[in-house]
């Protein structure tokens, strides 16, 4: 016993802890993004106050709820250890679910992105080309699924490589970029007055759905938040890391989206390749084209390291869930590595064809990209809804648990901030079946249609498996 007495007072005093500043630039990392910025440049100047709004009432909420959960239920599984003790395993698997399909949703639109940054490298026109897009989403992505199968360090790697030279760096330029056209007197394609912050036409829901989709710009805590029981003083510091971590964020954002309106018309905007236009814009005046398909390349490497960040650790959470009989035997398999091989590919199937949507898609490639950025956007915020109301029940129902981090207030703080973060999930969702005026996207019924398809057959498909699931699932997950 003698032996152990150290290795407590080394854990007590708070060495190997993370700072405000270290938990701040780790959360930036996980959810800071070049891809939504085109899509919000379609606002000008008043993208600035959705983006605001967006971090008060989602983000900061999201935090502090999830790092309450996480702090208070600390075992592996996130969402579903959560939302389970809430509400019982069927929710809880219908949540990590959800944070699972959501994001093989996302991949298609991700990669997208990703072969709009690579077009500029060759021939620009192949951005607008679905078979080319098409190509690109399954090439990457099964490359990056056959990488993860390595294991983690070989994908903790390119993650790493690909968050600094594909997001902080082409972020930082085009920052940079933006500021020098405006102040260098260059023609603005938006008009800077103080009128113009606040959206004029926000009554006017068609024209604003594309905001909707900022919610998913700043998903993603529910996964950081584990690391708060690791803050030296949670209780004080994890909110500060939070704010930094928001102000961080709101700033690439929005200057982001700032850089690309004031030099790329509004109608010419493309939601794929609108970073790169902007790019090709900037350095064509400035007479240096040729870092044009260096900036491709470094976007390139950038989405291709989200993928990789993102790719094996929803495909554990399920495996987690599998322990507990809610997956098939076929489905609880892994490789030496300790990676759910088989689950990914299921994940890499449904990718494939989700990404054939651009091949049959009536519209063009920037409508396609939104309504599958749209679906992603629906079924993740069901789940953060649930997270929300997860957090309130567990005041009720397991006060005495202790949390290391508890959002103050008592169960008036608690009401508010998750009842503030719920609204805004189910507006967003409501919002989000409005099709979005800026684009064609066939008709209303098309586009409905699509969305509740969508949510019907990837949502409800939890709950059709844990209805029939059987207790030799249960028994095989044992022998594993």
């Amino acid at each position: 016993m003698a032996a152990k007495k150290p290795a407590r007072k080394k854990e007590s005093s708070g060495k190997n802890k993370l700072g405000i500043f270290v938990l701040a630039m780790m959360t930036f990392a996980a959810i800071a993004s070049l891809r939504g910025l085109p899509s919000m440049a379609e606002y000008g100047l008043s993208s600035a106050f959705f983006f605001v709004l967006v971090a008060i009432v989602f983000f900061i909420p999201v935090s502090l709820v999830s790092a309450e959960l996480a702090t208070g239920w600390p075992k592996r599984g996130g969402v579903y250890s959560w939302i389970k003790e809430a509400f019982g395993q069927r929710w809880g698997f219908l949540a990590i679910w959800l944070q699972w399909i959501q994001n093989v949703v996302w991949y298609p639109t991700v990669l997208s992105f990703a072969a709009g940054a690579l077009a500029y490298i060759f021939n620009p026109a192949l951005a607008n080309e679905p078979l080319y897009i098409f190509g690109v989403i399954v090439a990457v992505y099964w490359g990056a699924t056959l990488a993860a199968f390595r294991g983690m360090k070989l994908s903790g790697t390119i993650t790493s490589f690909g968050a600094m030279a594909g997001t902080i760096l082409p972020g930082i330029l085009i920052i940079l970029l933006g500021a020098f056209w405006v102040f260098s007197g260059n023609t603005s394609q938006i008009d800077f007055s103080i009128g113009e912050l606040i959206p004029s036409d926000i009554t006017h829901l068609s024209t604003i759905v594309f905001a909707a989709s900022i919610l998913l710009f700043f998903s993603g805590m529910e996964v950081s938040a584990v690391h708060a029981k690791e803050v030296k003083d949670p209780r004080e510091n994890y909110p500060k890391a939070i704010l930094i971590a928001a102000a961080l964020t709101l700033g690439i954002f929005v200057l982001g989206t700032l850089s690309i309106a004031v030099v790329v018309p509004q109608a010419q905007i493309s939601l794929v390749a609108g970073v790169m236009q902007a790019f090709e814009s900037f350095f064509t005046v400035y007479g240096i084209e040729w870092m044009v398909p260096i900036i491709g390349v470094l976007i390139v490497f950038g989405a291709i390291g989200q993928v990789s960040a993102w790719i094996v650790g929803p495909s554990k959470g399920m495996l987690e869930t599998a322990k507990e009989g809610t997956l098939p035997p076929l489905l609880q398999e892994t490789n030496k590595q300790g990676v759910a091989t088989h689950v990914m590919i299921v994940q890499g199937i449904i990718v494939t064809l989700l990404a054939s949507t651009f091949l049959w898609m009536p519209q063009d490639v920037s409508s396609t990209f939104w309504l599958l950025t749209a679906l992603t956007a629906q079924l993740y915020l069901i789940m953060y809804a649930m997270l929300f109301a997860a957090g309130i029940k567990l005041r009720y129902s397991k006060p005495n648990v202790k949390r290391p981090y508890k959002l103050p207030g008592g169960m008036a703080g608690m009401w508010l901030v998750a009842g503030i973060g719920a609204l805004a999930c189910v507006s967003a969702i409501g919002l989000g079946f409005i099709p979005p005026e800026q684009l064609e996207v066939g008709t209303p019924l098309f586009y409905d249609g699509f969305l509740a398809a969508g949510i019907l057959v990837l949502g409800g498909a939890p709950l059709l498996i844990y209805q029939f699931r059987k207790p030799s699932w249960k028994k095989a997950a044992a022998k594993r």
